[in-house]
């Protein structure tokens, strides 16, 4: 599982993904809120990418469901990490 957690967290996709989801939270967070866009999202890209990529190959569902909750756990610490960085960025700025 560890293994599975690394590999997603390194993953230039789901990074960019989770990137342009901040970005456009960011852009409409006017009308729509910070908080539930991104938790959306997060899950989103989670369950979408286990069922997209070479991690369809395995047939078993637990592996499947192995492959999302790591994801969840994945998306939120790059997120975490891009919105601790903006954070940073909006301080500095002021």
């Amino acid at each position: 599982m560890l293994e599975t957690l690394v590999s997603q967290l390194l993953d230039p996709f789901r990074i960019g993904l989770i990137l342009f989801l901040f970005l456009t939270a960011l852009r409409t967070r006017a009308a729509m809120g910070l908080a539930t866009p991104l938790a959306v999202g997060v899950l989103f890209v989670a369950i979408l990418l286990p069922l997209t990529t070479g991690a369809n190959a395995a047939t078993d569902n637990a592996a499947k469901l192995t492959a999302m909750a790591c994801g969840i756990v994945s998306n939120a610490i790059i997120l975490g990490c891009f919105i601790s960085a903006w954070a940073v960025w909006t301080r500095v700025r002021q």
